[in-house]
């Protein structure tokens, strides 16, 4: 792959791709199933019903993000694939908020498959419907299809070729997608990372949710994702580095790189944590080495901004 000037963010997919992630699948079922993960997860649940889904995030009680789901409601209870994060944690971090009296159980943890079209514009996030596989193994997401583990994929993609594992972590990139651990990790929100969609601010109280309506009726967000690149460079200038810090021509500090990915033709691109005041600026200096370098900023094509409405406060719940 190579970066066409002046930007590589002008690619489109040469041929129909499917990416083929493995996910982490965890069934709730009960009467309760819903209840636990409306108030443990961020999106509103209570009022969905058997055949919806939706998209959410897995968050610490304050707010920071420790993965990305899908919820399948069915007449059981409910799936929650872990599309991004540590399946094996999130698992134990619900398990210990569980208590006798609720009336739900946990599933053991099963290994699937996240089917997605590369495409140069992302499906939209849920609400949506699912239905299920012919055969079963499976539900279909929209354009998106869930696999349990050993489940062959229909024909109709059997037959297409994945894309490269460059191409892959390009479209990520180019989308500006979280990856586990690099953007989903202690220290970062959903609202910096652009899953505005993902979050509702008027359920009622869920873990993580005072530290949302806070950012969301008070100051906003003191940062946000974006993408950069930086074209192919010259004689000896070290290569870009997770932890890289970002600086405005002034000097200032700026932000961070989170993600970096190194084309055929020697150019990088990645995603980076940018500060809410260089924000507008077209381009920042990576501190490589003794060297500065310019790498032009661009916004993820599905960044979704952060909210202004205002919620009320809730008490503090949620996985420990």
């Amino acid at each position: 792959m190579t970066s066409p000037n002046p930007s590589p963010w002008t690619w489109t997919p040469s041929a129909p791709r499917w990416l083929d992630r493995p996910v982490s699948l965890l069934p709730f079922t009960g009467p309760d199933a819903l209840r636990v993960l409306h108030g443990q997860t961020s999106q509103s649940l209570l009022e969905a019903r058997p055949g919806d889904w939706r998209s959410t995030c897995c968050l610490s009680p304050t707010a920071r993000l420790r993965g990305l789901a899908e919820v399948l409601v069915d007449d059981q209870g409910a799936w929650l694939a872990i599309t991004a994060g540590d399946g094996a944690a999130l698992r134990l971090a619900f398990d210990r908020v569980l208590f006798p009296a609720d009336q739900v159980e946990l599933g053991p943890q099963t290994p699937g498959r996240w089917l997605r079209p590369l495409a140069a514009e992302a499906a939209p996030a849920g609400p949506g419907a699912w239905r299920p596989l012919d055969g079963g193994g499976g539900w279909w997401l929209d354009g998106h299809l869930l696999l349990l583990e050993g489940t062959p994929p229909p024909p109709q993609l059997a037959s297409l070729s994945p894309p490269s594992a460059e191409e892959a972590e390009f479209w990520r990139l180019y989308q500006g997608e979280p990856a586990w651990p690099q953007e989903i990790n202690d220290a970062f929100n959903p609202f910096e990372l652009g899953l505005a969609d993902r979050v509702s601010l008027t359920k009622g109280c869920y873990v993580g949710q005072e530290t949302l309506a806070k950012l969301a009726s008070g100051d906003g967000v003191k940062q946000q994702l974006r993408r950069w690149h930086r074209e192919p460079h010259q004689g000896t200038e070290p290569p870009m580095e997770v932890g890289m810090a970002l600086q405005t021509g002034e000097g200032t500090r700026a932000g961070q790189v989170t993600s970096r990915l190194r084309l055929a033709d020697g150019a990088w691109v990645g995603l980076a944590m940018v500060r809410r005041q260089a924000l507008e600026s077209s381009t920042l200096w990576a501190a490589a080495g003794d060297a500065l370098v310019p790498v032009s900023l661009s916004r993820p094509a599905a960044f979704r901004d952060p909210p202004s409405s205002p919620s009320g406060p809730g008490r503090r719940v949620g996985l420990p």
